[in-house]
């Protein structure tokens, strides 16, 4: 009979220092994901952004992120906190802000604060959007008579079999 090969465990191909779950940006990142899709799981960063902040650290996209070096991910960690400064402006996810005027990138929980704030500020002032928003009704102009439809269901109802339908009232 043939020798049989002892099969690798997969945890044995990642070697010793592989990083199962990273923290960045106030949000857990899988390290078995490929490092491009890992960081645009974080919330505010997409792919255009995960690619600008591996190549500045000279890291692979494809390979898994688990596979990054503490300084290299504390490099990271310091290109996504200061994307205000490095991206064009047209890029950024925060311009022209209501209170400070400013244009800014936000990530993570901070992005969610901003946005509950401008829903809660367009509720206040009692706009269109806010309006709409209260009364969980589309917010953007789209289609509503046959789409977005919760609840019960509407339409026609089918008659039984061997039922007629009821005869019309002389006049």
């Amino acid at each position: 009979m043939a020798d049989k090969k002892p099969t690798k465990k997969k945890d044995d191909d990642k070697g010793e220092d592989f990083k199962y779950i990273l923290r960045m940006a106030n949000s857990d990142i899988n390290g078995e994901k490929p490092a491009i899709t890992a960081i645009a799981g974080i919330k505010g960063v997409g792919d255009r952004i995960a690619q600008i902040a591996l190549r500045r650290i000279n890291f692979p996209p494809d390979k898994m992120i688990g596979h990054i070096s503490d300084p290299d991910q504390e490099k990271l960690v310091q290109i996504l906190a200061e994307l205000s400064n490095d991206l064009p402006e047209w890029m950024l996810n925060r311009q022209k802000d209501f209170e400070s005027g400013d244009d800014f990138h936000v990530l993570s929980t901070d992005l969610d604060l901003i946005q509950r704030d401008d829903i809660n500020r367009m509720r206040m002032i009692r706009c269109y959007k806010g309006v709409r928003h209260e009364s969980n009704h589309k917010v953007r102009g789209q289609r509503t008579r046959s789409n977005g439809r919760k609840g019960l269901t509407l339409g026609v109802m089918k008659r039984k079999v061997g039922e007629t339908a009821p005869a019309p009232a002389a006049k």
